[in-house]
């Protein structure tokens, strides 16, 4: 009978996005996780936007780049991304022979989503000397039309890693390519897209936070609208911002990204305190949609049966490596 309701779980795969299996409630997740790592010689990657349980259980906790370049080295046979789908499927492309694993396949990404590669290609067309610097949150078929894929961690280096004279679009993030000509100093034709997360953050509600706490550092993603990055101390990466709180002397730190972060600023130094700025609605902080739709009882089914997994077009493959090793190739070169 547990048979059926198994092969029914994995025909419904595309219509719910995972497997939706019971679960014996007095199973211990973590012990089972390890089990099965060791098992089946799997790794778990986790960005750190994941919940808290699911960065406790991961192998490796990260950024975009810091994913990228260690699925780019393991030795694992199963990668298991607790991330969103484009983040699993740059796994994928970097490691074609190996069976990489999403615990959701609708955790999504809205800023992917206002990319569309067929609505940007006829973009792309209209600056034919042009090259094109794509940040790491968009799909396969986004990365194919690329010259280089760049995440927040090195997209200035790879901007200037280029001739000055040389014509650049830049997409999808609208917010993150008018921080990067401010910083670079390039002129950059942007692509109109943007993250929900770090869109709709309040200048009003960060304002008055900062009010409540004067010695609060604030620090901000440079995915952030500009009038938000103007009132913050620290502009970053996600990894540069958990990097400046380590290093930092302020014991108070306003910290305006998506939330799940704040789990490892709170291990790295528990002394602390980390304040989630709000956004411009009810709710006190602003946590991603999407990264929140993989759980623990998820990341244990998808170990335990190997679905989803992330299936992709060879030609779709070859074609979206190149501006990824291009990336990676860079980003050695610079030491980052």
């Amino acid at each position: 009978m547990a048979d059926i309701h198994i092969e029914a779980a994995k025909k419904n795969l595309e219509k719910k996005g995972f497997l939706d299996i019971d679960i014996d409630v007095n199973l211990d997740l973590f012990a089972e996780i390890e089990r099965l790592k060791k098992e089946k010689n799997a790794i778990i990657l986790a960005h750190y936007y994941q919940e808290p349980d699911i960065q406790d259980v991961a192998d490796f906790i990260g950024d975009s780049l810091g994913l990228a370049q260690k699925a780019q080295s393991t030795d694992a046979d199963i990668i298991v991304f607790a991330g969103v789908h484009f983040m699993a499927e740059t796994a994928k492309i970097l490691n074609p022979q190996k069976k990489v694993l999403l615990p959701d396949l609708k955790a999504g990404c809205s800023l992917s989503d206002s990319a569309p590669p067929e609505l940007f290609k006829k973009f792309r067309d209209k600056y034919p000397d042009h090259i094109v610097i794509t940040y790491i949150n968009c799909s396969a078929g986004m990365k194919a039309l690329s010259d280089i894929i760049c995440t927040s961690s090195n997209a200035q280096a790879i901007i200037e890693s280029l001739p000055k004279d040389q014509k650049i679009i830049f997409a999808p993030d609208k917010n993150l390519g008018a921080y990067l000509k401010k910083k670079t100093g390039r002129e950059m034709v942007l692509w109109n897209g943007a993250c929900i997360v770090h869109e709709i953050f309040s200048l009003e509600k960060i304002t008055k936070l900062k009010i409540r706490h004067p010695k609060a550092k604030v620090i901000a993603h440079p995915e952030c609208e500009e009038p938000v990055l103007r009132i913050a101390d620290f502009i970053g990466s996600t990894t540069s911002l958990l990097k400046y709180t380590i290093e930092n002397d302020a014991q108070e730190f306003i910290v305006v990204t998506e939330t799940g972060i704040l789990h490892q600023m709170q291990i790295q130094s528990p002394g602390k305190t980390f304040i989630p700025a709000p956004p411009d609605n009810m709710c006190a902080c602003n946590d991603c949609p999407y990264m929140k739709l993989n759980t623990l009882e998820k990341l244990y089914l998808c170990m335990e049966y190997e679905e989803p997994k992330i299936i992709m077009d060879e030609e779709l493959l070859i074609a979206s490596k190149k501006p990824i090793e291009r990336m990676l190739e860079i980003s050695h070169r610079y030491g980052l």
